[in-house]
């Protein structure tokens, strides 16, 4: 209704001009209507295998834009925003725990970090000890010092593992959004690598499902259906945090309380977690989140059935 009513009041600004220059307001208007047309690239088609390849050839994706340095931004909670497409219902009011790479086992910490729920290396591919003091941490990429991580530092764990001894989780079909898009082998993890969104204190990062935790693997009910934490430990701790989230967010101590959701690959910007690692999209394009992005971001169809 309200671009109708400015369209009419522009014409009938249009009716009150000298004919040579209402006709050059309609030019102008004809062209700035082209260019937004022209702003998305034309619908095109190929087969599965000629996207992966394209999407390889073009190498690494590079970041929309980057607002990383904002720290205003509203509270999803109080101010909510508009639905998007590839963007997940909120979890509010979640207690946060960090963890790291490396990290030993203690008492509130029964279970190592040198591997994770999907890779026995975990510490080994990293490239080294993810130390989770910001002494020892570079403040303008926040990852660690003395190495070049060779995965992402921004990563988090939930409490979830879609796949188990015998292969997929009967409900995880059912309740994982994204399964059917990018289900592949009959071990492989669709949760692993998924992006997640965390707001705290006016900061939004963006972050890698890398590990399964807090305390539980398969509370699927918080997880994928918006229900409270199953686990009672930690004050309820329903998501775990990497050193390089809680130092770019601004946390201190061992807990806090954020929100966070589920965003397709597509929606990330740029920022610190698109610098570093094999298994990070931006920097891999061999990756399936790197091909359906590049897809995305061409406009493509594919033609066959078969997954990117």
């Amino acid at each position: 209704m309200l671009t109708r009513a400015l369209t009419c009041l522009l014409l009938l600004g249009l009716l009150s001009l000298p004919v040579a220059e209402a006709q050059r307001v309609r030019t102008s208007i004809s062209a700035s209507a082209v260019n937004r047309s022209a702003a998305k690239p034309p619908k095109r088609r190929m087969t599965s295998d000629r996207l992966r390849e394209a999407a390889i050839k073009a190498g690494p994706l590079r970041p929309t834009f980057d607002q990383s340095h904002r720290r205003n931004f509203p509270d999803p909670k109080t101010r909510p925003q508009r639905p998007r497409p590839g963007a997940y219902p909120w979890h509010f009011d979640i207690t946060a725990t960090y963890f790291y790479i490396g990290e030993r086992a203690t008492k509130n910490n029964p279970v190592p970090n040198t591997a994770s729920s999907w890779d026995s290396a975990w510490d080994d591919n990293y490239g080294g000890f993810d130390d989770p003091n910001p002494a020892n941490r570079d403040p303008r990429t926040y990852a660690p010092l003395g190495f070049t991580p060779q995965l992402n530092p921004f990563y988090i764990a939930l409490p979830y593992n879609d796949i188990d001894k015998g292969g997929p989780k009967p409900e995880a079909a059912r309740v994982i959004p994204w399964y059917r898009h990018f289900k592949d082998g009959k071990y492989e993890s669709v949760c692993r690598g998924t992006w997640v969104q965390i707001y705290y204190n006016g900061r939004y990062c963006f972050a890698q499902w890398e590990d399964c935790g807090p305390f539980n693997t398969d509370d699927w009910e918080y997880v994928f259906l918006g229900k409270r934490p199953r686990n009672k430990s930690n004050k309820c701790a329903g998501i775990d945090i990497s050193p390089a989230v809680r130092d770019y967010l601004g946390i201190k101590g061992g807990t806090a309380t954020v929100h966070w959701r589920f965003v397709d690959f597509h929606l990330v910007p740029g920022g610190p977690w698109a610098r570093y690692g094999k298994d990070n999209p931006f920097i891999n394009p061999e990756l399936k989140r790197a091909i359906f992005k590049f897809q995305k971001r061409h406009n493509i169809i594919t033609t066959d059935r078969r997954k990117p």
